[in-house]
């Protein structure tokens, strides 16, 4: 197959973007059952091969998921729009919202795979927390989970003198979280820094995040400072690319 510019690509890549443009456009609606290898054999006149390297790149594309005995079906599973400016304005989690809130809408969030525990600073998060590289943190981990299916893994380290035997060493950090508690304590957030990534899964987060092949994960590494410039929390997340639209609006 040859394009308008005269190149030719495989002719699997060509079906596989009249494919994931019918996807995009809503032609092919989310749920819906893609063509089949042979349907694909008998439109384009391929290989079975062939048909089957088209639905392949769209599964690594996280636009499809294969079920078993019963094909391939567009991903149902809505993006999640992750604003990352105003989720982290103070008037929300100091007034007791999460940071979610305005993302998630109606949908069902869930924060499983709760684990609050304290350990050595070490080098890297001893840096980003202007602590010494043998200070004591407060660790924790949690997994999201949203319409049943996990979009992020976030681990966030704190000063083990800061928020010892207070709720941000618990599991629930109650109204506005972690933000809302440090204000509390006389930290109140006043900048965020976040600083973003790509790349492949490890294979512990391709299995925490049910990701399918091919789909890579975003990381965004976000470090909250104090009016005075105090670096009070490191928070590094892994998102699943394919569950996500990150939005940044803001002025010229």
């Amino acid at each position: 197959m040859t394009d308008q510019d005269g190149t030719r690509r495989p002719k699997y890549q060509r079906i596989a973007d009249e494919l994931r443009t019918a996807i995009q456009s809503g032609a092919i609606a989310p749920g819906a059952r893609l063509p089949g290898e042979n349907d694909l054999m008998s439109t384009y006149e391929v290989a079975r091969m062939t048909a089957r390297q088209a639905l392949a790149v769209l599964r690594g594309e996280g636009l499809t998921e294969a079920r078993k005995g019963a094909g391939v079906f567009v991903r149902s599973f809505r993006p999640l729009r992750r604003r990352g400016i105003p989720r982290l304005a103070g008037e929300g989690w100091s007034g007791g919202r999460s940071v979610w809130a305005a993302e998630v809408e109606d949908r069902a969030l869930v924060v499983d795979q709760i684990v609050v525990s304290e350990t050595e600073a070490g080098d890297r998060v001893a840096g980003a927390l202007d602590l010494a590289p043998d200070a004591r943190v407060c660790v924790r981990s949690r997994r999201f989970v949203l319409d049943d299916k996990p979009v992020l893994l976030s681990v966030s380290y704190l000063s083990a003198d800061l928020v010892r035997d207070t709720p941000i060493a618990r599991p629930d950090t109650g109204p506005g979280g972690t933000y809302a508690r440090l204000t509390e304590l006389g930290h109140r957030p006043a900048r965020f820094r976040e600083e973003i990534r790509c790349r492949m899964p490890t294979a512990e987060e391709t299995t925490r995040l049910a990701l399918p092949p091919g789909t890579p994960v975003v990381l965004i590494g976000r470090t909250a400072f104090t009016e005075p410039g105090r670096p009070v929390e490191l928070n590094e997340m892994t998102l699943d690319a394919s569950s996500y639209i990150l939005e940044y609006d803001f002025d010229a």
